[in-house]
């Protein structure tokens, strides 16, 4: 983590238990599933040592729907399913992802 927030996208997801393993989602990442909006347009994540930063918005799939969410915080451990969840914000929740 750098001293502006930034975290790997394979680690946040893995701290925000999006992924059981972080090597799940550092292959989910290299895999071209992810998006992220850093105050431009959408981005594709391609490598799992891209940064995100509070305030990103990532998109992506999950257990058949999509997902989108806003990242609140980088996280400093994979703790439980609560502390997991106040490091992000769901958006566009009308699809059922509230449960992702």
């Amino acid at each position: 983590m750098t001293g502006d927030g930034a975290v790997r996208a394979d680690v946040w997801l893995w701290r925000a238990r999006f992924f059981k393993t972080r090597g799940l989602a550092a292959a989910f990442i290299a895999a071209g599933k992810a998006r992220v909006e850093s105050g431009g347009p959408p981005r594709r994540l391609e490598k799992p040592a891209a940064p995100v930063r509070p305030g990103d918005l990532l998109t992506f799939p999950l257990r058949g729907r999509i997902v989108r969410l806003r990242i609140l915080a980088p996280g400093v451990r994979r703790g439980p399913a609560a502390e997991a969840r106040a490091l992000y914000e769901l958006l566009d929740d009308a699809n059922g992802a509230g449960d992702a």
